[in-house]
């Protein structure tokens, strides 16, 4: 009997839903197709971003006589005898990095670091396989950028935005070789933090602290560097520039913003002459300035020889703590925000501390010397 009325019970339950069951399979089914459009409109916008940029994305690639060693080090290791010979020369041409087209008449972005070496040729790669020699190059002697030229026209630029106005969360597109050999790679992210402050550094070259970059989980790689990271409307907002080596996830770019100002002073005076103030240094947190009792800040870790900063009197350990009224702040405000807006041979104001007392300097800025 609690078998039947078990039954009957539960086919009752299956009648009276059967029309509650349609309503609330319509809702779904309506819930469903906009998933299904919002996933749609996500990957329109970035196969958009892909189509429209990519012609614009060039890879950087080397080309340099090395040696190899000579035939009488290959003698010694395998026989264990002296042989003679002579050394040996080697062509070595391979892709190395990222670059991205800003004038239809040759003109390339790619980061410094990337075109390093003086005394190798380097070539880009447009499209698919035209390769086209780089007969000059302007490098950037403050931050991690260099400029291309190439002997080619009818080239098509990137169209640049607006760095000032990233929001984190937002979306972006890196486009560039991965490696140095998957040409063409697309990877998409999220801005992950701005004004984030890196000190970066790779195979055969220095390290080089660069302040105010965007940090991104956008999959960033060797190859990657110079490339364009680009929003949702295929502007440029970045230039790629490293990667963690410590963390999964995190890489890096340059503001096109900086780019934009080294790009116009570039064409204006023919060079990347920018002023500096010559110091290396470390921001003060509020938490580790109450820790130390002293003032929020840059700690000055060195000054270089004969720069503007050497000529005014500054020296390491100082604190600067104020440039042109403003307050420093690793978030807010930084030495680099305020530099970059300034000219060579402008006056600036700031305030350090030394020995529990703050001073007040007048410093000249000064063209950057490599």
């Amino acid at each position: 009997m609690l078998f039947l009325v078990a039954v009957l019970l539960l086919s009752g339950g299956v009648v009276l839903g059967m029309g509650i069951a349609k309503k609330y399979l319509a809702g779904g089914e309506k819930t469903m197709v906009q998933k299904k459009v919002e996933v749609v409109d996500e990957e329109s916008v970035v196969t958009g971003v892909v189509e429209k940029a990519t012609p614009s994305v060039v890879t950087v690639s080397i080309n340099k006589d090395v040696a190899t060693g000579n035939t009488m080090d290959i003698f010694r290791q395998l026989f264990g005898i002296d042989g003679l010979g002579e050394e040996r020369i080697e062509n070595i041409e391979k892709d190395i990095g990222t670059g991205f087209i800003i004038s239809s008449d040759g003109l390339v972005v790619t980061n410094k670091h990337v075109v390093s070496d003086t005394e190798a040729k380097y070539r880009v790669i447009v499209g698919k396989d035209e390769t086209v020699e780089v007969v000059d190059i302007y490098r950037d002697p403050v931050s991690d950028l260099a400029i291309l030229k190439v002997n080619k026209t009818g080239l098509t630029p990137v169209e640049m935005g607006d760095s000032d106005r990233l929001k984190v969360g937002q979306t972006v597109i890196a486009i560039g070789t991965a490696l140095g050999e998957f040409r063409s790679t697309v990877t998409k992210g999220v801005i992950s933090g701005l004004g984030r402050g890196i000190t970066a550094g790779g195979f055969g070259v220095g390290t080089e602290k660069l302040e105010n970059v965007i940090q991104v989980d956008a999959a960033i790689n060797p190859g990657n560097s110079g490339g364009p990271l680009f929003d949702s409307n295929a502007k440029v907002i970045g230039v790629n520039v490293a990667v963690s080596q410590s963390g999964q996830s995190i890489g890096f770019a340059l503001p096109i913003n900086l780019v934009k100002a080294s790009v116009d002073n570039f064409r204006n005076t023919g060079e990347f002459d920018r002023p500096y103030l010559g110091v290396a240094y470390q921001m003060i947190s509020e938490k580790a300035a109450l820790l130390n009792e002293v003032p929020v800040g840059a700690y000055v870790q060195t000054v270089i020889k004969d720069s503007p900063a050497a000529k005014s009197g500054l020296q390491s350990g100082d604190i600067i703590t104020e440039i042109e009224g403003q307050k420093l702040s690793g978030e807010k405000v930084s030495i680099a925000d305020i530099i970059n807006k300034k000219k060579i041979g402008d006056s600036l104001k700031l305030k350090y501390y030394r020995n529990n007392k703050e001073t007040e300097i007048e410093v000249k800025l000064e063209k950057k010397v490599n």
